[in-house]
């Protein structure tokens, strides 16, 4: 069956990509929260998107592979493990995206760079991936900046993957999301993220221990996560624009 049928097909195009990643081995995990206590944290100019009255904020461990838009990657350099945690914002101009309270990485440089040319809240962290059959464990520590120490270690039972006739639209207003959202002195900034759609697996969380979330300012998340897996997919990612 083609992937093209799992998902929503992306709206956008990246003719000239400033990077090219693959995102592999990803597990969504997503909690409700009032809107007003992420509203908070969001920057002047974006408004917290909302599904059926309700904010949500994911926790998105995974294995991210970057090279430029032209030229190999550079394992030692290009491969490693991120975790993000994530909500979702509608801009001024009514154009919906990602934006992230948090992005933990393995690689320095991955992070430096990131922090200086995307605006993003990248952290330096030491971190593992093990998947081995159907069981994946994710863990993070967090290294540099503050705050120090922070972790995260989830682990899950990967199950079979969903028919297209089984993802919801609440599916794909969580997994199909094609910018993302930055801030600076100068003001907004975006920029987009053209991939096929995700193809998704049921997943049964076995351990969820997580500080990165209170430690980007929400409270401790409450109830049982909505939960997707992906093998992964390629991603091009375009330069960083000005949100007019």
């Amino acid at each position: 069956m083609n992937s093209m049928e799992f998902g929503p097909d992306c709206p956008i195009e990246v003719k000239r990509a400033s990077m090219i990643h693959r995102w592999d081995e990803l597990t969504f995990l997503h909690w409700s929260y009032d809107p007003a206590i992420v509203q908070a944290l969001l920057p002047d100019g974006l408004t917290v998107d909302t599904y059926d009255g309700r904010a949500w904020v994911g926790l998105v461990p995974f294995m991210m592979e970057v090279r430029a838009g032209r030229g190999p990657a550079l394992p030692w350099i290009s491969h490693f493990c991120e975790t993000n945690v994530r909500t979702y914002a509608t801009a001024p101009d009514g154009t919906r995206g990602v934006w992230f309270l948090s992005l933990d990485a393995a690689r320095l440089a991955a992070v430096v760079t990131a922090r200086v040319t995307y605006r993003l809240p990248y952290y330096w962290s030491s971190m593992t991936l093990d998947h081995r059959e159907d069981t994946i464990s994710y863990r993070c520590r967090r290294r540099w900046p503050g705050p120090r120490g922070a972790r995260s270690d989830v682990s899950m039972n990967i199950g079979e993957s969903y028919s297209p006739g089984e993802l919801s639209e609440f599916d794909h207003w969580l997994t199909a999301q094609w910018r993302l959202f930055s801030s600076s002195r100068r003001g907004l900034r975006y920029a987009l993220a053209q991939h096929p759609p995700w193809i998704l697996h049921r997943v049964e969380p076995t351990r969820i221990d997580d500080e990165l979330i209170e430690a980007a300012g929400l409270p401790t998340p409450t109830g049982d996560p909505i939960c997707h897996w992906s093998p992964g997919t390629e991603v091009r990612i375009g330069f960083p624009l000005r949100l007019c």
